[in-house]
């Protein structure tokens, strides 16, 4: 898709002149730090005020916490872990590891303390910092069976000034031994600086662990400065740009194309209050580039579709009209064809009547591009917001990948493809499995302990194996299929690839997501989980009765609700792919949930382990 008619490719340029250099990670920000001082770095919502650091302060902050870490013993080499939600503490401490020549791994605040404790157990953390209180309790329950864990470091100490520990400190506390041992030994900072080397690993950033434990994915300096160059020629940024932290800083997404390229770019880095304020914060924010995983993009679309279900039918027939031509100029786009004068009016009028306010109601109004990915998302859904006037890029990688592999760029989308190759790597189709393969020097470095793991995940030939199966074009986009292990064979001998039903029917205002059913069956059945918010709304509206989450999605008039959405995307397959029955979780899930990833995915193998009865009862006569 190429048309400068939708929006204006010139802001896609290369911007490489504003970007700070560095063979490490923590020397790119030192760099940046020299050369953008008193430009503002990142922003927090605290209390209803926003707060700003400059690039100058959070060098202070960063020093202090790097010699703080160096005064508890910390060596280069040894692992400091960070068990917290996304906050600019999460940033100061993890740039302190680096600078201190440690290794830096994250932890989800969502983990249970088992959890925890493998994770630390497995990296061999010596200094744990965690947020508050809560994170505290997970720390102290299972530090007992960590005998390499030797500090604690609390962040937000509210509620415990009477506590007292050893072996614990405050965030402040540890900058104020950074601060003595800095004026006692001034030449070992720029000692700690020069302990590692680009090809030293940097961080660890742990898979989810759906399929057995977790995995410890190893990172160089080298390999995510390789992503950080290369993403900047495809969605260039610079100092003018804003963004929106709020994704977990464990996961590769917001870790690598979020923060670290903001550092590399200096792209302002605006902080969430917390996950629940990210539809009100991103409209105070009103970023100018905005990463987002599908869960996000289909919350804003459902948004927008109650909203206008809600207004006058003036605002329903204008907001139908104007979509209806933001559809006409990116089928138009899409076939290459030109866009006539008559079409660019009414876009332009589409735009005064309704796109314009669809875009600050969600808050996008100033974006330059938005991107997509960690998980599939409907082609339907893009075209959407192809339709209000902002390009939507899905891109596709993985954590061994330390983020982007393949990419769309504003100048040739195409939908239901996850784009070229990024530059700096090869990716490629196995003839014989149809697994997307990928080389180059992002990849991971292998799996802490665990070498049989990493041989079968990337071979003496250096190709990783990604686990997801696709095909090429010849004109090189990719496309998706499934995951190996989720593909379907039914009992008639069919191979069904669940993912696109299931994202079809995510596109629904009122489903949050779904895991089809059907291997080894003789029709295929869904587990659905409800949007909450959107199916209580209907319930008011049409009177049905429910006094709680579990009988909202037991009440019948919420089943044929439901039943509607899935004929709708049934009609869309052919009939061995449809789905004959289907499950309400009756259970309000959230991050907390075993069947839920950290980015809010329900967890199929899990998923159909925990609720075996009740989808065995769906194939029962």
């Amino acid at each position: 898709m190429t048309s400068p008619n939708l929006w204006n490719l010139d802001s896609f340029h290369r911007r490489i002149e504003s970007v700070a250099s560095g063979d490490t990670i923590h020397a790119m920000f030192w760099n940046g730090v020299a050369a953008r001082g008193e430009r503002v770095l990142m922003r927090q919502k605290d209390f209803g005020i926003w707060r700003g650091w400059t690039w100058r302060e959070c060098g202070a902050i960063v020093r202090e916490l790097t010699m703080g870490l160096a005064a508890l013993g910390v060596r280069p080499g040894d692992c400091v872990s960070v068990l917290s939600n996304t906050r600019v503490e999460w940033v100061w401490c993890d740039l302190a590891v680096l600078s201190a020549g440690a290794v830096s791994n994250g932890i989800y605040p969502t983990d249970a303390p088992d959890q925890v404790r493998f994770l630390c157990e497995d990296s061999t953390t010596t200094v744990l910092v965690v947020e508050d209180e809560e994170q505290l309790d997970k720390a102290l329950s299972v530090r007992a069976s960590l005998p390499a864990l030797q500090h604690i470091v609390l962040i937000d100490a509210t509620g415990l000034a009477d506590f007292n520990d050893p072996m614990v400190l405050t965030l402040d506390e540890l900058r104020q031994r950074g601060a003595a041992l800095d004026a006692a030994q001034p030449g070992e900072f720029d000692r700690r600086l020069n302990a590692r080397q680009p090809d030293d690993l940097a961080i660890l950033i742990y898979t989810s662990g759906t399929t057995g434990r977790p995995k410890g994915a190893m990172h160089s300096h080298r390999g995510l400065l390789t992503v950080l160059k290369g993403q900047n020629e495809f969605l260039p940024q610079d100092e003018s740009d804003e963004r929106m932290c709020f994704l977990p800083l464990c996961h590769v997404a917001e870790r690598v194309t979020g923060l670290y390229a903001s550092l590399y770019t200096g792209t302002k880095m605006n902080f969430v209050e917390n996950p629940d304020t990210v539809p009100e914060n991103v409209r105070e924010i009103a970023p100018t580039v905005f990463g987002g995983v599908p869960r996000l993009w289909e919350k804003f679309y459902s948004a927008v579709t109650i909203a206008v279900k809600e207004a006058g039918p003036v605002q329903q027939r204008l907001y139908a009209w104007a979509v209806g031509v933001g559809h006409q100029v990116v089928d138009r786009v899409q076939a290459g064809k030109p866009i006539g004068p008559w079409l660019k009016l009414k876009y332009r009028l589409a735009g005064i009547a309704s796109l314009d306010n669809v875009r600050r109601f969600i808050g996008i109004h100033r974006c330059r591009f938005l991107v997509t990915g960690a998980a599939p998302i409907a082609p339907d859904l893009i075209r959407w917001y192809l339709a209000l006037g902002i390009p939507m890029l899905e891109c596709w990688g993985q954590t061994e990948t330390a983020g982007i592999s393949t990419a769309m760029t504003p100048q040739a989308i195409r939908l239901g493809s996850i784009g070229r190759a990024c530059a700096y790597n090869d990716v490629r189709i196995d003839p014989a499995s149809g697994e997307i393969l990928v080389r180059g020097p992002n990849v991971f470095m292998g799996y802490l302990n665990q070498p049989e793991k990493t041989a079968e995940t990337l071979p003496a030939d250096g190709w990783l194996r990604t686990g997801d199966v696709g095909l090429v074009e010849a004109d090189g986009f990719f496309r998706i299929t499934d995951r190996m292990k989720d593909i379907i064979i039914t009992a008639g001998g069919k191979n069904v690839t669940p993912s696109e039903w299931e994202n079809e029917l995510k596109f629904s205002p009122y489903v949050t997501d779904a895991v089809v059913i059907g291997d080894r069956r003789p029709y295929l059945t869904a587990i659905v989980m409800i949007e909450q918010e959107n199916v209580e709304k209907y319930a008011q509206d049409h009177d049905v009765p429910f006094s709680n989450y579990t009988s909202l999605t037991r009440a019948p008039e919420v089943h044929q609700l439901i039943d509607a959405e899935i004929a709708r995307v049934n009609a869309k397959f052919a009939r061995v792919e449809q789905i004959k029955k289907f499950y309400l979780l009756e259970t309000q899930l959230s991050a907390e949930d075993e069947e839920l990833t950290p980015t809010m995915k329900l967890k199929r193998k899990l998923v159909q382990e925990k609720y075996a009865p009740q989808i065995e009862a769906m194939y029962r006569p």
